[in-house]
């Protein structure tokens, strides 16, 4: 019953930027993590941002100092700020949402970033 639609990737040059959007819809109650994975070609999924029960919010190492993950709770909508993007960040960028247990994925963005 919940839906997360996910915007905002595209092609960029390498220190370019792009921000990227998840609206959630559909009953969610409490929620215990929103956030971002990515999955390039032939790699595994991996977690790139995220924000845990709480407020915490945690960072996969190569995003740190370059990305911003934010919510906006009226919105039910969970952001990306990618800056100064690297080719290494091309992947399918995914919504995740945990709530009440479940597990729940976007559908999917693609981030390419040229050299």
């Amino acid at each position: 019953q919940v839906q997360l639609v996910e915007s905002g990737g595209g092609l960029v040059q390498a220190g370019g930027s792009l921000r990227l959007s998840c609206a959630a819809s559909g009953s969610i109650f409490s929620i215990m993590f929103m956030g971002w994975h990515r999955q390039a070609p032939g790699k595994q999924r991996e977690l790139v941002a995220g924000i845990l029960a709480g407020g915490r919010i945690n960072y996969a190492e190569s995003a740190k100092g370059r990305f911003t993950i934010s919510r906006d709770n009226a919105k039910n909508t969970v952001y990306l700020q990618m800056n100064n993007l690297k080719p290494e960040d091309t992947a399918v960028y995914y919504c995740r949402v945990v709530a009440s247990s479940t597990g729940y994925w976007g559908q999917g963005t693609q981030v390419t970033v040229s050299s």
